[in-house]
């Protein structure tokens, strides 16, 4: 059984279309590939436009530059996420503001989202956590009844669907990151999606230090360095070719997991909502049983050659985070932190290894419940 968390799925397709980007001499920052990986993917969305950046982080960054956000601003994010959701917030020196999830889809609550909402509230930032759409209408909806931006954080999420329309095209920015473990990767790298194609010119403007390149060195604006290289856009150029096929084998591999393992009544994985397609970037599920420790759980299987991964970890428990809550009533995300782990799902894989996987987990588990049972 050979078995991989996240790790990125590579072959002759980046080989050749790197080669081609070294052959041309152009594989920073300036070279042809850089706006065909853009316009590339947003035909695959269906976006009006995309921009590329330097990291998942960089994109919400920018999303909030450009909205104008800053100092004595609310940004209302959910409390479990990766700290890259909540960063850029503090970058541009807003408060973020943390709400809990829905026990369900360990996305964010809707109604928690309302209860945050003041009039220092500027954007909400929905993150589809491990590729799984947030309830996008009633967060639109919130959105367009308060006079709020929404800069979707998908991340985690390409390829995933709420009502058939892809996450990350349906607030003002949606921000993608193509980081080593993603659904397909550039290496690093990210991109910026926005509604307003004036707005992502500005950003396209911003990310290249603001330059204005028909006067030479010329800077009217505070600028940045998030261009994304020639060769990284190489490389993600020939990841999109198989985008399609790394989609179908998250899909496959979630539903082994969930027709080995989600008839134990102490076992919950994570649910789409109703109108929700999640593109399954990294399956996972709750261990509701006395006597499983996550930590202890996760060192046996790594001896049994199964890799697996906590769930973030609560941003409000996190120091520097802690002196903007507002309250401390996050019990389904500690919850969900105490008890989730992630599972095995690089496209590396294959569908007979990821069964094995599963039957092992079973059978750790109901072993480990029937020692208990019986002291």
């Amino acid at each position: 059984m050979r078995l991989f968390l996240d790790a990125p799925n590579l072959g002759d397709l980046e080989k050749k279309k790197l080669l081609e980007c070294v052959d041309s001499n152009y594989v920073s920052t300036v070279g042809p590939f850089v706006n065909e990986f853009e316009e590339r993917f947003s035909r695959f969305l269906d976006a009006k436009s995309a921009v590329s950046v330097q990291s998942g982080t960089a994109a919400i960054h920018m999303a909030l530059v450009e909205l104008g956000i800053g100092p004595g601003d609310e940004v209302i994010l959910p409390a479990l996420t990766f700290v890259a959701s909540a960063n850029p917030v503090l970058y541009v020196g807003a408060n973020p503001v943390f709400v809990d999830v829905d026990p369900l889809s360990w996305t964010l609550d809707p109604k928690k989202t309302e209860q945050a909402i003041t009039k220092k509230t500027k954007a909400i930032i929905p993150v589809h956590l491990y590729g799984n759409p947030c309830d996008m209408d009633s967060l639109v909806k919130l959105a367009n009844e308060n006079d709020l931006a929404i800069i979707e954080d998908a991340t985690e999420s390409l390829g995933a669907k709420w009502k058939r329309q892809y996450t990350g095209t349906m607030g003002d920015f949606g921000c993608f990151s193509f980081n080593g473990n993603k659904l397909i990767t550039t290496g690093g790298g990210g991109m910026v999606v926005a509604k307003d194609i004036t707005k992502a010119k500005h950003i396209k403007f911003l990310v290249n230090q603001a330059r204005e390149a028909n006067k030479g060195y010329f800077h009217e604006e505070l600028g940045y360095n998030y261009r994304m290289t020639n060769l990284e856009a190489a490389l993600g150029l020939a990841q999109m070719e198989r985008l399609d096929k790394f989609l179908q084998q998250k899909k496959a591999f979630a539903k082994i997991y969930r027709d080995i393992l989600s008839d134990l009544p102490f076992i919950r994985f994570q649910e789409e909502l109703p109108y929700g397609e999640s593109s399954w970037w990294l399956p996972s599920m709750i261990i509701d049983a006395e006597g499983i420790a996550i930590a202890d759980f996760q060192l046996q299987l790594n001896e049994a050659g199964i890799p697996t991964r906590r769930l973030f970890g609560p941003l409000v428990d996190y120091p520097y985070l802690r002196k903007y809550l507002k309250h401390d009533e996050y019990s389904i995300a500690r919850n969900l932190y105490q008890k989730g782990i992630n599972l095995p799902a690089s496209t590396l894989n294959s569908k007979e290894d990821t069964a094995k996987a599963a039957e092992i987990i079973r059978s750790f588990l109901t072993n480990r419940l029937m020692k208990g049972q019986s002291k």
